[in-house]
């Protein structure tokens, strides 16, 4: 069973119906006792960095989502959901993340020119496949929506998109992975990334002690 973790970001029934539409079994997870018992977790969210972080602290999902990666289940974090796994974000100042991965998240240069928030399909370059980008196009397009970039520390980088800057736009550290775009939206080549996910999940759960 796949939790997809309810912290008051919204974006939860697209990450549900596109779950369902691969054969997952998944469920709101809205408290850490609904979270305990997941084979895998998908952290989504739209919204600001700071009150993120409170919605999961105020519901104990925090410490909730941090136990859950250190037992070695899959998470998969998606837009705001990447976000808040790393450290800090320009968005909201003195606010810690997660803290899961290295990295701060940056406001997208309003000097380049180019419309913020950056809403659309772009492509991406590919960096290392691991388990999340298994058998993409070697230049697949993603739907984005977002006004802040992630510029993480490098062994974690798996892919990267160009928007004024040098964005990393999807990050996979052993059983953490997330994404910048929404793989929910983004048609096959989305499908295909939570296809990977499931798949990693399921063989997480067969390895779990009472798998």
């Amino acid at each position: 069973m796949i939790a997809i973790i309810d912290y008051g970001a919204g974006n939860l029934q697209s990450v549900e119906k596109a779950l369902r539409h691969i054969g997952c079994d998944c469920r709101i997870a809205s408290s850490p006792d609904n979270l305990s018992g997941a084979a895998g977790a998908v952290l989504p969210g739209v919204g600001a960095f700071g009150e993120a972080m409170r919605g999961l602290e105020s519901r104990r999902l925090d410490q909730a989502v941090r136990d859950f990666v250190l037992s070695g289940r899959p998470l998969l974090g998606i837009c705001l959901g990447l976000q808040a796994l790393f450290e800090s974000s320009q968005e909201s100042p003195g606010v810690a993340g997660l803290g899961l991965l290295k990295g701060k998240v940056l406001r997208l240069p309003a000097e380049s020119g180019l419309k913020i928030p950056h809403i659309g399909w772009n492509s991406l370059k590919i960096q290392r496949k691991g388990w999340l980008l298994d058998g993409l196009s070697p230049e697949p397009y993603f739907y984005f929506v977002h006004s802040y970039y992630l510029q993480a520390e490098e062994d974690a980088v798996s892919a990267i998109a160009q928007y004024g800057a040098d964005i990393h736009a999807a990050v996979e550290k052993g059983n953490l992975a997330a994404c910048q775009f929404h793989p929910e939206k983004s048609g096959e080549e989305g499908l295909r990334i939570l296809r990977n996910f499931a798949k990693r999940t399921k063989e997480a759960a067969i390895c779990m002690p009472n798998g």
